[in-house]
């Protein structure tokens, strides 16, 4: 603690302690009104000896009394009392001139409390402060069981007591400065009061957010000192808008898919503002009326207690955020709204600003700037495979040095593969590469185009940004390749093929978790799919794509017309896509024509040949195993796919295994055979015969 807030802390304790001897004093003169009570009472009474009731107070006849309507004589201490009363009163007024002034007083300024509402909250407090105060209001009240204050005691107790004090309109109950236990049956006077715990640690100077706020908000972790100039621009525009009026600011809606910039942003709009950012996700919002009204007055209040904004992160919201309204429709203070797209009509103003990425400049700066420039060509591949905001290069680049600040190049590029890895685990299948180029067996013009395929993912940033193309086009930048042919033939290993050389995440796209029959689902769907897959490092891979993307039909009905607007809907998310996306279907002639039209490569997997077969069986036993000659020649003649082929080898393997020999030929016959069954082509047994030196098949 620093010794300024020290000193206030000292001078704040010293101000409580002079209002709770005045409060112990206020408390035992009306309790000592109790000592004597009389059997009966006819006759007329000096004015200040007239009994006083609780009723005497609310209608203003001017009597000295106790509560509940029972007539009580004053005790003989009383004048003593009234001069001890007043010495407290003038110690506690001299403790209260500090500054900045004490806790209690901030709380009066900030929510409007008259004096007697002060004093009221000042008793509510004084039961978590003081163990004595129960026995005290006890016996004021004059009911040993009602150890805890009451309106009514309050109303008795202070002068200029005011019966709207009880309105839920007032400070003290609108922002639930006091808590009101209220039995069935039971008269909101005569209820116990309790301060809430928040406000009695603030009277004690303790500034956090309230606990019940705190299992929901979060402080996100500190942004970087700068912002990308792009994303300043957004931030300076959106600082003229809030700072000109002095009415309650419209909420700012932030959209795009990004959460990681628009945080950013609202980060660095706080700090120059001096105000602490909590973020709170919308899917936590609880949908009962009356939840979301407590919700709204808990931060409410926390606004005035504490120099905060909100961050409403509706980014990934499940549900639609009809929650999120009715939210900030009862909250004031600095709001930033996160959504991907704007929310029509909500009930508060809002004005909305699109917020991107870093450009690829400015990433490949931000690398720069974080590592040095002795690896800037690297920094132009990492900023071109890797659509990575500030923060996050900023926690790469830092993960991925050694003790003298150098970076390890792999280590590098494996943190941005995990960071931008997607979050599709619902939609999607990550298959991990293993093959190669060796073990990929096309013909060469299908070969080259696959290698073309991956030069334009690894140069795709310097011939659009370097060499200008990205000026001329908007949409389109990204790759989208077709790899058609049977089932078989190889269209999944050459995709692993790619998506190893480049070191990049592979995905296969789950058309059964994709596709929904309620409408708009399956929009939904693709677009968390796309959207996860922007930030780069990710290859999607659409397998069976005919099923997804079809031709349009002639429109008959309702089911036509909305899987026409499916496939509508996916015709503009693949050219706006800026990654790699394959497509691999058996029955190319049922795709849409308009697919045909926006891909930048097809690849044809033909049925191998007997060349190609053989150089496959070559290739499908690996090094290790125990095999014997196998004649390839002659399984090359076998018409079969690569997939086939891989499977025969497989289960010759498990066949030997099984017998505790060597893979040799009759094994891979006889697993050939079974392939062959299994695929319903005709078995001709000589062709399974074998004669060889070892191990011949009869």
């Amino acid at each position: 603690m620093n010794p300024a807030a020290e000193n206030w802390s000292e001078k704040n304790d010293a101000y409580l302690a002079a209002a709770l001897e005045w409060l112990r004093l206020s408390l035992r003169r009306m309790a000592d009104s109790h000592l004597v009570e009389p059997v009966v009472v006819h006759t007329a009474l000096p004015p200040s000896l007239e009994p006083r009731t609780f009723g005497d107070v609310l209608f203003g006849r001017k009597t000295e009394a106790g509560l509940h309507g029972k007539p009580l004589l004053p005790a003989s201490p009383r004048e003593d009392l009234s001069a001890a009363i007043a010495a407290a009163r003038s110690r506690m007024d001299e403790s209260s001139s500090m500054d900045p002034p004490p806790a209690l007083h901030m709380l009066a300024l900030r929510f409007g409390l008259s004096e007697f509402e002060s004093h009221l909250l000042l008793l509510c407090v004084a039961m978590e402060l003081d163990s004595g105060m129960g026995n005290l209001c006890a016996r004021a009240q004059g009911d040993p069981e009602l150890r805890a204050p009451t309106f009514a005691l309050a109303l008795t107790l202070f002068e200029d007591a005011a019966w709207d004090v009880l309105s839920p309109e007032r400070p003290l109950r609108f922002w639930r400065l006091i808590e009101i236990i209220q039995s069935s049956g039971q008269p909101l006077t005569g209820s116990i009061l309790r301060a809430d715990q928040r406000i009695v640690n603030f009277t004690k100077g303790l500034n956090y957010v309230d606990e019940r706020l705190s299992a929901l908000l979060m402080i996100p972790e500190p942004a970087p000192a700068a912002l990308p100039a792009s994303q300043d621009a957004v931030a300076q525009v959106i600082l003229a808008v809030m700072r000109p009026t002095g009415a309650a600011p419209p909420v700012i809606n932030l959209l795009g898919p990004d959460t990681g910039s628009k945080l950013h942003i609202a980060q660095h709009i706080c700090q120059l503002l001096k105000l602490t950012l909590m973020r709170l996700s919308a899917d936590l919002l609880p949908a009962p009326q009356f939840e979301i009204e407590t919700l709204a007055r808990l931060w409410q209040r926390e606004g005035v207690l504490l120099p905060v904004a909100l961050f409403l992160d509706g980014n990934d919201a499940d549900r639609e955020l009809a929650a999120a309204d009715r939210f900030l429709a009862r909250i004031g203070g600095i709001v930033f709204l996160a959504t991907r797209e704007a929310i029509p009509e909500l009930v508060r103003e809002a004005i909305t600003f699109e917020v991107a990425k870093p450009t690829w400049r400015e990433q490949r700066d931000t690398w720069c700037q974080m590592l040095g420039q002795a690896g800037e060509a690297d920094y132009d591949t990492l900023a071109s495979q890797f659509h990575l905001g500030t923060k996050e290069i900023v926690r790469i680049a830092r993960q991925a040095t050694n003790g003298n600040g150098v970076p390890h190049r792999d280590r590098l590029w494996d943190y941005c593969v995990a960071a931008a890895r997607p979050r599709l685990d619902t939609l999607a299948q990550r298959i991990e590469p293993i093959a190669d180029w060796d073990a990929l067996v096309v013909a060469g013009p299908e070969c080259a185009l696959l290698q073309q395929i991956a030069a334009q993912v690894r140069g795709r940033m310097r011939v659009y940004e370097d060499w200008g193309f990205a000026r001329t086009m908007n949409r389109g930048k990204g790759i989208t390749a077709l790899f058609a042919g049977e089932s078989g033939t190889g269209k999944t290993m050459a995709a692993e093929v790619i998506a190893n050389d480049l070191r990049l995440n592979l995905y296969r796209i789950d058309l059964s978790a994709v596709v929904s029959k309620y409408i708009g689902e399956t929009e939904k769907n693709l677009r968390r799919v796309f959207d996860a897959a922007e930030d780069g490092g990710t290859i999607l891979f659409f397998d069976e794509a005919d099923a997804l993307f079809g031709k349009r039909s002639e429109v008959k009905d309702s089911h036509d017309r909305y899987a026409n607007i499916e496939v509508n809907y996916l015709l503009q998310r693949m050219e706006a896509y800026s990654g790699l996306a394959i497509l691999a279907t058996n029955m190319k002639s049922a795709l849409d024509p308009a697919f045909i039209r926006r891909l930048r490569f097809i690849v044809n997997f033909a049925f191998p040949v007997a060349a190609e077969r053989k150089r496959i069986w070559e290739k499908a036993f690996p090094r290790e195993i125990p095999a014997e000659r196998l004649d390839f020649e002659r399984l090359s003649r076998f018409s079969l796919t690569g997939a086939s082929i891989h499977q025969i080898a497989l289960n010759s393997a498990f066949l030997a295994a099984a017998a505790g020999s060597s893979v040799t030929m009759p094994f891979v016959l006889d697993a050939a055979r079974t392939e062959f069954a299994k695929l319903d082509k005709p078995v001709n047994d000589a062709d399974f015969r074998w004669a060889g030196s070892k191990g011949a098949a009869a």
